[in-house]
């Protein structure tokens, strides 16, 4: 406050003194080499700080994303839910470093009451453009169901021409929002792949159990599975048969029948979760509801008219 004409209201400033560490920190570390939470616990017990500013080198380049639980289509909107699946891969690409930092694990849940952040993803590399190829190749072995994240958008935005080339300002997400928003439908082997998960041919065979192993097995022809998707408001039927030699054909009808059938041996990068399973496409989740008959058929008995119990 400035009182020397007096207090009014043009002479009061704000400085904030901001002495933590900020949430871009690592990314200080992967090219210092340093440990500024060491140094933190080194200075305030008392020692000086380990180097001066002219013995720091900064070495090659580093990104670091943020992946949060919210809704990049929907204005980046905070999101909720279970953490059904959470996994990270476990090393960057060849040429490359990472860390993740997260402060959850699979099964937490992701409430409105506090900051919807998951994991903070640190790569570094020797320049700009390794570290950038290494964070999207990061991104896309990155796994979360159970909730909306921005992984897609991250990915998108980490591929995105005028960010590669430097060309960034302020506006740059809301000039390309649709682009970098924008997912493209589940191709039919991805929603082939849904369906084999689904209709439970594609669980590994037990090792305790020799009968599990005979999944395909039948006298004169191989076995045939009818199973039901929802992706979005599509309602998918598929038959999915399980070949003698492990290998599943899948027939997609209405909406889906333009792909005709496919030939899987082994399903893609999934996740099972309660009534529902996402398939990983790179960076992208497609996550289908399968619908359960067992309360279909709840419903269809308590219908209009029936007696119900209390």
């Amino acid at each position: 406050v400035d009182a020397s004409q007096g207090l009014k209201a043009d002479r009061f400033w704000f400085m904030e003194m901001n002495t933590r560490l900020q949430v871009e920190h690592p990314v200080t570390e992967m090219v210092t080499g340093t440990d500024l939470v060491e140094w933190q616990l080194r200075v305030a017990s008392g020692e000086k700080l380990p180097k001066t500013q002219s013995e720091i080198a900064l070495v090659g380049h580093a990104f670091e994303a943020r992946i949060y639980a919210e809704d990049a289509a929907k204005g980046f909107l905070p999101a909720t839910g279970t953490l059904h699946h959470l996994k990270f891969p476990d090393a960057a690409p060849q040429g490359a470093t990472m860390r993740i930092e997260t402060g959850v694990r699979a099964g937490d849940a992701i409430s409105p009451y506090y900051d919807p952040m998951i994991a903070k993803l640190v790569v570094h590399a020797t320049d700009r453009q390794a570290a950038l190829e290494a964070l999207g190749a990061v991104l896309s072995r990155t796994e979360v169901a159970g909730s909306t994240v921005n992984t897609a958008f991250l990915a998108a935005l980490a591929a995105d021409p005028d960010f590669a080339a430097g060309d960034v300002d302020t506006s740059l997400i809301a000039r390309h929002q649709t682009a970098l928003t924008e997912v493209a439908p589940p191709t039919g082997e991805t929603i082939a792949a849904a369906a084999v998960a689904a209709s439970g041919a594609g669980v590994s065979p037990s090792p305790n159990d020799p009968w599990s192993s005979l999944a395909g097995y039948a006298h004169f022809h191989s076995v045939a599975r009818r199973t039901r998707l929802k992706f979005g408001e599509d309602e998918i039927v598929a038959k999915v048969s399980v070949r003698h030699d492990g290998r599943f054909q899948v027939t997609l009808d209405k909406p889906y029948d333009d792909t005709n059938s496919r030939d899987f041996r082994s399903t893609p990068r999934l996740a099972r979760w309660p009534g529902h399973i996402t398939v990983f496409e790179g960076a992208v989740g497609y996550t289908f509801t399968v619908p359960d008959p067992l309360a279909r058929a709840d419903e269809a008995a308590a219908g209009f008219g029936s007696p119900r119990a209390p």
